[in-house]
């Protein structure tokens, strides 16, 4: 595998850690940000922020939809990522650098991603269950 190969992959999964990044924001937008405002008391500024983003009403309705979609791309990312560390980074020292950063990078995004999406499903479906 050439050494572009290699780095061109990783990067692929970088992008990857993005995609779930923005999967499992949208389970804070949906969810997690209503119901903590309502936790919270803060009733009046949820129906302001429903007053000015109308939209948010559609994400709560597909909440089930939306959770498995971003826990497929959590699947897909972690399982990227894991797949990526099999390979060796190049010989070449500023490849190899390069190399360590992005791995690094893609898992700082993928726990970042992990955590919101739990976050989301602690606000969405665990609390509610619990009352």
């Amino acid at each position: 595998m050439k050494k572009n190969e290699l780095i061109n992959g990783i990067v692929k999964t970088r992008n990857m850690t993005y995609l779930t990044l923005f999967s499992s924001g949208g389970t804070i937008v949906c969810c997690a940000i209503p119901a903590a405002l309502v936790a919270l008391g803060a009733g009046a500024t949820l129906s302001t922020f429903i007053h000015y983003f109308p939209q948010i009403v559609v994400f709560s309705v597909y909440k089930v939809q939306i959770f498995v979609g971003a826990f497929v791309m959590l699947t897909i990312g972690w399982g990227a990522f894991i797949r990526s560390k099999k390979f060796a980074c190049p010989a070449d020292v500023q490849l190899a650098k390069t190399c360590q950063k992005l791995r690094q990078h893609s898992w700082v995004v993928l726990i970042i991603s992990s955590l919101t999406y739990f976050l989301g499903l602690l606000f969405a479906f665990i609390l509610p269950a619990i009352n």
